[in-house]
């Protein structure tokens, strides 16, 4: 067996971004949405764009909203992008000279679109442009002028620098989320708005809890640990279950990542307990994405406890999380969500082979590590792509080795 230290299991987080106009619509349905969106187009052909230019353009926003919101809801990208097209549509008459407010507004609801589909995408173009869509927001949204409005795109930004750093090898974009983030709750207090404070508290956790596993450092750790206690002062499950579980599935991240670097199973109990009563407020048909997330850390936490103690079937659990997340994420639909959850479903198949004879669980772990590398290499996710080198080496290290084993003693 090689000397190689303990295949790492990548969590997966999902920050909150807001854009304007959004009117409580999480309760919108989707028959609503596409009521909306019929409307919405049949008043544009009342107001044309020669005619009557400014409420054109705030019809063609209010478009991208539901546009965007509808695509959130769906498997494909089609609505994001006609909704990124909007949006540039209604910049061409909300200048920044001739309406800067509602320029700004655009800007943060386009930010939001190309956040949602730079997600989708291997390349980090989407991504980038969202960064510059928010700082431009922000040349007009000042704190002393518009201070929610500043907050909101404060917290925005720092939600898409969070996406951008956990795709790359340094800490830089996740400092400026942080930051961001911190910038935002100068405004967002808990007794002013409880709700957006929790909020941006819970995606504060999430860019410090990247940022602790990405340097090893329990501090930042236990620093998001509290971000989503403080978040969950305010998301009561009774109240607001779907934020409440949420958050619930970010504290047992950081949890379980505390639990593997100080070697505490206590930690790693409590984040799997976490992530079972998160489940129960959050069922697969309610929010499949994220289901699948809590169930892609679950896994985590149940490979890491299986590691310290091994407990009867806790892999085979953690193997069964991992195929019920890539049950939603597909190679088509979310690529790089696909690719961390076939990484970790590679270590955990690892650690079985290694306590099994044989080299049949080896090679599914190769086979696993080989697809998440097609996605790792395409988007040059240099963080996740050097972790998967490592693992898939010695898996075939050890299919080598048990091998030779074999050979020798048939002789």
């Amino acid at each position: 067996m090689t000397g190689t230290g303990p295949a790492r299991f990548a969590t997966i987080l999902a920050d909150r971004t807001v854009q304007e106009g959004a009117g409580g619509g999480r309760q919108i349905t989707t028959e609503r949405l596409t009521e909306a969106i019929a409307a919405l187009r049949d008043a544009q052909k009342r107001y044309g764009r020669d005619k009557a230019p400014l409420e054109w353009a705030m019809l063609q926003n209010n478009l991208g909203n539901a546009l965007r919101r509808l695509g959130e809801r769906e498997n494909g990208t089609i609505h994001i992008e006609e909704a990124i097209g909007v949006y540039r549509g209604a910049l061409e008459v909300y200048t920044q000279s001739r309406a800067p407010l509602e320029w700004a507004m655009t800007q943060n609801n386009l930010g939001a679109a190309l956040r949602i589909l730079g997600q989708y995408e291997t390349r980090t173009t989407r991504l980038e442009e969202a960064v510059e869509a928010y700082r431009a927001a922000l040349r007009e949204y000042r704190p002393e002028r518009v201070p929610h409005d500043w907050a909101m795109t404060q917290h925005n930004l720092g939600a898409a620098l969070r996406t951008l750093g956990e795709r790359e090898t340094g800490t830089a974009r996740l400092e400026e989320a942080v930051a961001a983030y911190r910038q935002a709750l100068r405004v967002r207090t808990r007794e002013r708005t409880p709700l957006e404070w929790a909020m941006t508290q819970t995606n504060l956790g999430n860019a410090l809890a990247v940022l602790g596993e990405r340097e090893g450092n329990t501090a930042r750790l236990r620093e998001a640990a509290q971000a989503y206690r403080e978040a969950l002062k305010a998301y009561r499950r009774e109240r607001h279950p779907r934020d409440w579980a949420r958050t619930l599935a970010n504290l047992g991240n950081a949890l379980s990542s505390l639990g593997d670097r100080e070697n505490e199973t206590g930690y790693l109990r409590e984040a799997i307990t976490a992530y079972r009563e998160a489940l129960k407020e959050h069922p697969r048909q309610n929010g499949p994405l994220d289901w699948a997330m809590i169930q892609n850390n679950l896994g985590n936490a149940l490979a890491w406890l299986a590691e310290r103690d091994e407990g009867i079937g806790r892999m085979d659990e953690a193997i069964a999380c991992y195929d019920a997340a890539l049950g939603e994420f597909t190679y088509s639909r979310t690529p790089m969500q696909w690719a961390i959850t076939q990484n970790n479903r590679g270590g955990a198949l690892l650690r079985q082979g290694e306590r099994e004879n044989g080299v049949a669980r080896f090679e599914a772990a190769v086979a696993a590590f080989n697809d998440a590398l097609s996605v790792f290499v395409a988007a040059s996710a240099i963080y996740h792509l050097e972790t998967c080198w490592e693992n898939r080496d010695r898996a075939i290290a050890l299919i080598a080795e048990r091998c030779a084993a074999h050979s020798v003693a048939a002789k």
